[in-house]
């Protein structure tokens, strides 16, 4: 099968057998990577406003995790649907939906007069997410080939770790700013104007690719799909502020069955000649299979990370919002910087990056722990700005090399539920270190030093680093 590629001022054309797949210039990279950076940056944007909407909404800590956890949720459930919605329907169309509707949710996020409204306006916000970011990966693996895929995805990479650092960033300005008196809705509100910004450029820039032979959705697939990691992820993002509940583990104890199921449906769809939401001969790629595994860890540290450090920061040294995300800028950059030589490294070394990435990450993550132990209460962020920088620069060689790897042999009219696959093990991932690492540091934390049990924390995100690297060298070599 083929994929197609036209460009169209207006709206989307009917494929061109034939068309030469490299269709996406400069200028349409770079809208459909500032498009992919709204919904990863409100992952985290949130984070340093809850305490300022909790305080002006009268919400708990169980109802601010919803805010949260409600996004996460809607966006990691319909990732891989959103990926087969463009396949079939254009995945420009489905980038301009996702991109409307994603501001619009946001006006209703920065407008909702309780804390309820804004819970569903965020899981509105999540489902639209879901639509938009799957078909970036998509446009960029079926509309370029060669060293300008290459090129592309490594940007993506960039865009996805500057998006997550930078959320935490941007919102402790917008809320120590105050704009016009807005308080905590200016993290929502920002993204309006941004989608005025995108929308524009997209109409223009964007080409349009979809699968050359639509199938019809797999409805008994992606329900199962959608119960299997609502069991999974509900638990795990709400269970430490309700107490852990009895639901907390019936869901759980859930989650295997249900994942059971899902494969069974999938496989005997596709053994029938239908076609599956997700084909499991899709998850026989050895490069798509291996690259997997390396994102669960890779994510799931990062995601804990995140976390980790920013109660450390706040609670612990008493740090503003805005100075504890300025701590993250040094792995910012060099995340950056290591992204933007990621294809240059890969032409020589090959995947062998990856495992030299994770040593890089190790040590940067050690540096931190021993800052953190010898230190505290004495850190600053200038002490801990050399581990950040050296983790930053780990991380940076890892991920977008394994975005290339997990897509590698992914046909194209394949692209959008392969990058839907991707992108739900990289969110389910940042759920889990979220829950993990950051019960585990709350947990310490209790009956220890803070500078301890981050030093703890960090030194267990060190191990899975070691193992990422090990597990590594299991990679093909060369990538495409």
């Amino acid at each position: 099968m083929t994929t197609t590629t036209h460009r169209s001022p207006t709206r989307p054309s009917p494929p061109v057998p034939g068309a030469p797949a490299s269709a996406l210039g400069s200028l349409g990279l770079f809208t459909v990577l500032l498009g992919a950076a709204l919904p990863l940056v409100d992952f985290f944007i949130v984070n340093v406003a809850l305490p300022s909407i909790g305080g002006d909404l009268g919400a708990d800590e169980s109802l601010l995790e919803l805010v949260v956890a409600g996004y996460g949720l809607a966006y990691a459930v319909l990732l891989v649907l959103g990926g087969r919605l463009g396949d079939l329907f254009g995945r420009r169309r489905l980038f301009l939906a996702g991109l409307v509707a994603f501001g619009v949710t946001s006006l209703l996020c920065g407008l909702a007069p309780s804390a309820w409204a804004l819970v569903a306006a965020r899981v509105a916000q999540g489902a639209t997410a879901a639509l938009l970011l799957p078909q970036v990966l998509a446009t960029l693996h079926s509309s370029t080939t060669g060293a300008r895929r290459a090129r592309a995805i490594g940007l993506y990479g960039a865009t996805t770790g500057l998006a997550f650092v930078t959320g935490q960033i941007l919102g402790g300005l917008l809320v120590a700013a105050d704009l016009a008196g807005l308080g905590w809705r200016a993290v929502f509100l920002v993204n309006v104007p941004a989608v005025l910004l995108v929308l524009p450029l997209a109409l223009r820039t964007v080409p349009e690719t979809r699968a050359a032979a639509p199938a019809p959705l797999d409805v008994r697939g992606t329900v199962l799909l959608a119960l299997a990691l609502v069991s999974l992820l509900a638990p795990l993002t709400e269970g430490r502020a309700a107490g852990w509940p009895l639901w907390t583990w019936g869901a759980l104890a859930a989650f295997p069955l249900l994942a059971a199921a899902f494969w069974r449906t999938e496989r005997r769809t596709e053994l029938r000649g239908g076609t599956p939401l997700v084909p499991p001969s899709l998850l026989r790629l050895i490069p798509l299979r291996r690259g997997l595994v390396l994102v669960l860890p890779l994510s799931g540290g990062f995601g804990g990370f995140i976390l980790v450090i920013a109660i450390a920061l706040q609670q612990g040294l008493e740090l503003g919002p805005v100075a504890s995300g300025a701590a993250l800028a040094p792995m910012a950059l060099a995340f950056f910087a290591a992204s933007l030589a990621g294809p240059r490294l890969v032409a020589r070394w090959g995947t062998r990056v990856v495992p030299a990435g994770a040593l890089l990450q190790a040590a940067g993550l050690g540096a931190m722990a021993w800052t953190a132990w010898s230190s505290w209460p004495d850190v600053t962020p200038w002490t801990l700005a050399p581990g950040m920088a050296v983790a930053g620069l780990g991380q940076g060689l890892q991920l977008p090399v394994l975005f290339r790897v997990v897509l590698a042999e992914v046909p194209a009219d394949r692209a959008g539920v392969g990058s839907g696959v991707m992108v739900t093990t990289q969110q389910a991932a940042l759920a889990l270190g979220v829950a993990t690492l950051g019960s585990l540091f709350l947990t310490l934390a209790a009956t220890a030093p803070m500078g301890t049990a981050l030093a703890a924390t960090l030194l267990v995100q060190l191990a899975l680093a070691l193992l990422t690297g090990l597990y590594a060298l299991r990679l093909p070599r060369a990538t495409a």
